[in-house]
């Protein structure tokens, strides 16, 4: 708290107004998916770092690329790169959302509404539909 002299030595304590935290506000669906917009955009590093290796690997050769190989085709591998699927269609379609707000439109309750439902709906049905082709494949 910080103190201000007033008169004569007195002082005034002055409280600073704290900004609202998320107990403050119930959670909306927008929201949330604000939220995640910015944690897979700090996943896409993550998975950017993940991608060079594996093409440092192919580049430098077989001993490198082989197990570079065997990690992304282990279930952990797997999983990362779902996640890593996940994470680029969502940042994707969230950044869609923000492109379609930028031209003005969607502003209205329950257009806010129905794009963040359609953010999550299509990143999902695109993740699911790309992983079930590249293992059918």
């Amino acid at each position: 708290m910080a103190e201000i002299e007033v008169n004569q030595g007195q002082t005034l304590e002055m409280r600073r107004p704290l900004s609202p935290h998320l107990t403050v506000y119930r959670p909306m669906l927008t929201m949330m998916m604000s939220i995640a917009h910015r944690i897979t955009g700090g996943a896409l590093y993550l998975g950017t770092v993940l991608l060079v290796w594996y093409l440092l690997a192919a580049a430098t050769g077989g001993a490198a690329f082989g197990f570079a190989s065997w990690f992304f085709g282990s279930f952990v591998g797997q999983l990362v790169l779902f996640a890593f699927t996940f994470a680029l269609l969502h940042h994707f379609f969230g950044g869609i959302r923000h492109l379609i707000w930028d031209a003005g439109y969607g502003f209205d309750k329950d257009w806010r509404e129905y794009l963040a439902i359609g953010t999550l709906a299509a990143s999902v049905a695109t993740t699911l539909i790309l992983f079930i082709a590249a293992h059918l494949a």
